[in-house]
């Protein structure tokens, strides 16, 4: 049998539903090391050749938003499910597993948006897009509990351990950010 002819037989019916299992495995690990990226940035573990990070930050998160649009759009092809545009792009309308999967919707609208805000950030402000940005580690979450809750791997043990090992350092960054004192405010003496 011709190896075309074995990958046909064992994917029939499945295609879609496979891209986007295997697009939304790529946007969780692109999307975790995105965010360990931005995070190691951020804290400053990262001094010297900042540049290259910030471009390598950029590219990883773009490749995040065309695999989480191939993992919606895939799921419009998917002969079991059958979803309408409206059940993979809007949060609360799907019957399947709703809760798991607007929670997945939710996370990644938020990462698309969050994303592409930083091209434009000149008319958001600096300061603003920073805080703004700064919701792009709920966003991850929100995809790390969808992945988890409703993934047709979801509570296989290597689909844990493989996302343990993605996850893993990008929670410990996050950790230690969200455990950091803010900077203290210098006191301005009053006038007399």
């Amino acid at each position: 049998m011709h190896m075309t002819t074995l990958t046909a037989a064992g994917t029939q019916g499945h295609l879609f539903w496979i891209t986007s299992r295997a697009a939304g495995t790529a946007a969780l690990v692109l999307s975790s090391v995105a965010v360990a990226a931005g995070l190691s940035m951020g804290s400053r573990l990262v001094k010297k050749r900042l540049t290259e990070m910030r471009a390598i930050h950029e590219a990883l998160s773009l490749a995040t938003i065309l695999a989480l649009v191939v993992h919606a759009v895939s799921l419009l092809g998917d002969g079991y499910l059958r979803p309408s545009v409206a059940d993979v792009a809007v949060p609360f309308v799907s019957d399947y597993k709703a809760v798991w999967m607007s929670i997945g919707i939710l996370g990644g609208w938020m990462m698309i948006l969050l994303g592409l805000s930083y091209y434009a950030r000149g008319r958001i402000g600096p300061a603003r897009w920073r805080r703004l940005h700064r919701f792009t580690a709920l966003a991850w979450v929100l995809g790390l509990a969808h992945s988890l809750g409703e993934g047709s791997d979801a509570g296989r043990t290597w689909f844990l351990v493989a996302t343990a090992i993605v996850a893993a350092p990008a929670s410990a960054l996050l950790a230690a950010r969200l455990s950091q004192r803010p900077p203290r405010k210098r006191e301005v003496p009053a006038h007399p």
